[in-house]
């Protein structure tokens, strides 16, 4: 099969003919028709996990994930050949810029008819971050204060309108050129970063939601109320701030839940929740697609179209 690979760390992104991955007897084989790009996905090029995850090349690319069952194992009782499906697959099974990608029963969700594949392939791992940030690990409920920075990327736009669905008010870092658009998304109160310090303009937050880590995610802890809660998707080791100040740290990376995107589908086929996407590119503009989500300035999601 055809898929966007990379032959070594750095290296440049490429069309390639590689196997097609074996069906497992709890898994299903998809037809993808398209996938979206992550940071993860460059961050990982770029060798930057390796001591942690040491990839084997060629490398598929590639982390979300929606299609059509082809094939199914002998122990799937969920799902059936035709159906059309989305997912975040785990670590072994992820390369879904590729025509055909494993995905294990219990990761996967239905797609709604009223999505199409661009769509479903631009919510499993933006929208799983978000919810688990926002609802498993900040516990939000109605009424919270939570700061969600970056509000224009692909995990921010969804986090912005998951919260709302659960009655919180919601603060959100953006540029002033997105101010309108985070607005559109729901944010109550929008801090422009070019021309204001977040921490001078926020307190009393029951919750914050860090995508950027670093100085950020330093600056963040002065807002959050006594007893408030630090959730990071970047920094693992923050236990000294966290005591400092009087909060709950929470560092951690999604997992690949079928649950938890059977409820997004849920909300985005109600019109709850709307999927953002930047731009879709062809397989065979892989390149470019990498090349755009390396400047850091994608509205939402990078998508590529595989059929």
């Amino acid at each position: 099969m055809k898929a966007a690979v990379f032959h070594e760390y750095e290296g440049p992104v490429e069309i390639a003919e590689v196997a097609k991955p074996e069906l497992q007897d709890s898994s299903v084989l998809v037809e993808v028709y398209a996938a979206s790009l992550n940071p993860i996905d460059n961050i990982l090029r770029a060798g930057y996990l390796k001591q942690m995850l040491e990839l084997t090349f060629p490398h598929v690319k590639g982390y979300d994930v929606s299609g059509t069952v082809v094939e199914i194992g002998e122990n799937v009782k969920s799902v059936k050949i035709g159906d059309d499906v989305f997912a975040r697959p785990n670590q072994m099974d992820a390369g879904s810029v590729a025509e055909f990608a494993r995905i294990q029963e219990d990761e996967l969700a239905i797609k709604p008819s009223n999505m199409t594949h661009e769509q479903a392939a631009s919510v499993p791992l933006a929208g799983l971050t978000a919810w688990q940030a926002l609802v498993t690990k900040g516990k939000i409920k109605k009424g919270s204060k939570v700061l969600i920075h970056a509000g224009s990327g692909g995990v921010g736009t969804l986090a912005i309108q998951i919260a709302k669905h659960f009655g919180a008010f919601v603060a959100t870092t953006t540029s002033g050129k997105n101010a309108g658009f985070v607005k559109e998304l729901g944010a109550d109160l929008i801090i422009n970063y070019t021309t204001q310090n977040f921490e001078d303009e926020l307190s009393d937050y029951d919750l914050v939601i860090d995508t950027i880590g670093g100085e950020t995610l330093a600056r963040s802890f002065k807002v959050l109320k006594k007893g408030g809660t630090m959730v990071s998707v970047k920094s693992q080791d923050n236990d000294n701030l966290a005591e400092k100040y009087g909060v709950h740290f929470e560092w951690f990376f999604m997992s690949p839940d079928g649950k938890i995107l059977s409820e997004l589908a849920k909300l985005i086929s109600q019109g709850t929740v709307k999927t953002v996407i930047d731009s879709i590119f062809r397989m065979n503009q892989a390149a470019e697609a990498f090349d755009r989500l390396a400047t850091g300035r994608a509205k939402g999601k990078i998508v590529i179209a595989v059929k």
